[in-house]
């Protein structure tokens, strides 16, 4: 897996110098009081504004955000962003009906974003998935614009994928149609991996495209956050009524993608392997879903432990742990998928427990020897993974340091995030 950006965006050696007074509009569907606003939208808006990027951020925040305890951290987080120099400005996002819901929410959005572009004199839009590309190819045709097309997954693919959606029905159709127009306006191309860009550069839009400039971000952490602590390690073990036993971690919701009935079994194999084996979940998912799977599975409840932590303390548990398991549904869909978990659980010194097929995270097994990969679901595989991490945990500080390394070099949301959208700008705006 290659480090590096796409070969068409140069190095950057100018520094912020380069960015300094540009106006860039950003545009997420994703609220910014939601866990994924928060980790994966803001750390690079603050790390670029500090560049000199000037930001007007549009996005769209659930109803909680009405409520009054919602209205409270609203004008918290506006202030916040103020004094880092973000113009933040948001709309109510609707969810149902879906297919009404969704093209009300980009009729406003796209009314409401005009105002911002012409009053703050943009000259760039960078769109975070597909709903916010259709708002921009409405400015696109208004103004004379560039625009950054942030494909954060395969929308049309993900919903038949999860048979949400038939391929060929009305909704796949509408969205293929706006991606294709998307792809065909926009001056950057933004992926999360590299396994997914010589499909999708010979779509509709792309192919034959010659001046598009693309870039890989996969999705990072921010490494001041995630990391170990020791402290932190012995407070949350004393918690959970461990001393040095051996902890299997997973955060993060359960079910849809997530195989959860194959992480319990995962769970169960290496509990019945080793005495001192206790599982934990860390997800504001059904509890007593898990619950369920771990009874079924002759899990005595001393043996795991559930819980929905906030986000600024999943980094504690992660550092009470020894091993970040994370299985997803193996499909075409996710060979565009860069799961987060994967880069907070190396910040924090997890070896990984992954199965293949899910981006470029095969390489970080096969090439980067970050854990063990899981072919099949099946006990035999196991109790080879099982062996394979009692291996890797016999030096539990060495493995630490290693896989913190790993996240250093490939998933730091300044190092490698922030740069690799620094260069994307530049190329972009001085094309």
């Amino acid at each position: 897996m290659s480090v590096e950006a796409t070969e068409n965006i140069a190095e950057d050696r100018t520094g912020s110098r380069a960015l300094a007074g540009k106006r860039v509009l950003f545009i997420s569907y994703n609220g910014m009081l939601d866990p994924l606003g928060q980790s994966q939208v803001l750390p690079y808006l603050r790390e670029l504004r500090k560049r000199g990027v000037q930001f007007t951020l549009l996005s769209f925040e659930r109803p909680a955000a009405l409520s009054a305890h919602g209205s409270d951290k609203v004008a918290g987080l506006r202030r916040q962003l103020a004094e880092q120099g973000i113009d933040w400005h948001w709309l109510r996002y609707h969810r149902t009906p879906s297919l009404p819901a969704t093209i009300f929410d980009v009729i406003n959005g796209v009314r409401y974003a005009r105002r911002l572009v012409r009053n703050n004199d943009i000259e760039l839009v960078h769109a975070r998935s597909h709903i916010a590309a259709t708002i921009a190819l409405g400015l696109k045709r208004r103004f004379d614009i560039k625009l950054i097309f942030d494909v954060r997954g395969l929308m049309a693919e993900e919903y038949v994928d999860a048979n949400h959606w038939r391929k060929g029905s009305v909704p796949y159709r509408l969205i293929k149609t706006m991606e294709r127009r998307a792809f065909a306006a926009c001056e950057g191309v933004v992926t999360l991996t590299e396994a997914i860009w010589p499909t999708i550069k010979e779509w509709g839009g792309l192919r034959d495209r010659e001046n598009i400039v693309h870039a890989v971000v996969p999705c990072c952490a921010d490494l001041d956050l995630f990391s170990f602590r020791e402290l932190d390690r012995e407070r949350r073990r004393r918690e959970l009524g461990l001393a040095d036993g051996f902890l299997l971690v997973y955060s993060g919701s359960i079910d849809g993608w997530y195989l959860t009935e194959e992480m319990a079994d995962f769970f169960a194999t290496l509990i019945k392997r080793r005495a001192d084996a206790h599982a934990l979940w860390l997800t504001p998912g059904k509890h007593e879903r898990i619950r369920n799977l771990m009874q079924q599975r002759d899990i005595a409840a001393d043996r795991y432990t559930v819980i929905a932590a906030e986000p600024g303390e999943v980094p504690s548990y992660l550092s009470a742990s020894d091993v970040g398991v994370a299985f997803i549904k193996p499909c075409f869909s996710k060979l565009a998928s860069s799961p987060t978990k994967y880069a907070e659980y190396l910040a924090c010194g997890l070896p990984l427990v992954i199965n293949a097929g899910i981006g470029d995270s095969d390489a970080l097994i096969l090439t980067e020897k970050a854990g063990v990969l899981i072919n099949e679901f099946a006990e035999n595989e196991y109790q080879a993974a099982a062996a394979q991490v009692e291996e890797l945990l016999k030096d539990r500080r060495r493995t630490r340091a290693f896989t913190r390394d790993i996240a250093e070099r490939l998933f730091d949301v300044r190092k490698t995030g922030v740069e690799r959208y620094a260069r994307l700008y530049e190329a972009v705006l001085m094309g």
